[in-house]
């Protein structure tokens, strides 16, 4: 058996429900999930570029997005009631996904491991784009509670509620302008998007 596990584990990532404590009209998957915030990602790093004259790899911030929650193919995802619920909890289960981290890195090959150390772990020259994945990782939440209520599933409702504040306390204007802009098309039909 091969010690090169990580690209085949990895891709398991569809095998990982989110959202495991909600009543859910449709599943979602932390391959579906890690897309998306890779996707939002990328284009909060174009906004800031484009708009503000920064000049961040976009690039590297969807991969990042890709990657943002590997660690879970091997800890499952943790519901965040569960994993907020006390600062005991919230660093006991960092811990885990450090070690699960560890784990998946250690399946790779020696002379491409640094590569993926830099996106599975948060590298300081990388923190700007860390903090474009944390909040393309809550729109991506709000977009999956948006679709719930458009389903007619209230469950989500206050996940929704929670989300924007979060967003908001963020003080980030390019997850704003995304918000501004771009949420209100998740709102609507197939049709409407023509």
């Amino acid at each position: 058996m091969s010690e090169h596990n990580f690209f085949a584990l990895t891709s398991r990532m569809k095998y990982i429900n989110r959202w495991a404590l909600m009543r859910n009209t449709h599943n979602e998957n932390l391959s579906q999930h890690s897309h998306e915030v890779a996707v939002i990602a990328h284009a909060l790093a174009v906004i800031s570029n484009k708009r503000f004259g920064t000049n961040y790899n976009a690039e590297r911030a969807a991969l990042i997005g890709l990657y943002h929650d590997t660690a879970e193919i091997l800890t499952g995802d943790m519901p965040t009631p569960v994993k907020y619920h006390s600062p005991e909890i919230r660093d006991a289960f960092k811990g885990v996904e450090e070690v699960a981290t560890q784990k998946l890195l250690s399946m790779l090959p020696n002379d491409i491991k640094d590569e993926y150390n830099s996106l599975l772990f948060a590298q300081e020259e990388d923190a700007a784009l860390w903090r474009f994945v944390k909040a393309a990782d809550k729109i991506s939440a709000l977009i999956k509670c948006i679709e719930e209520e458009k389903a007619g599933n209230t469950e989500f409702t206050k996940a929704a509620e929670s989300l924007k504040e979060l967003i908001a306390e963020m003080n980030m204007p390019t997850a704003d302008m995304f918000v501004e802009e771009f949420l209100p098309a998740y709102s609507l039909t197939l049709d409407q998007l023509d």
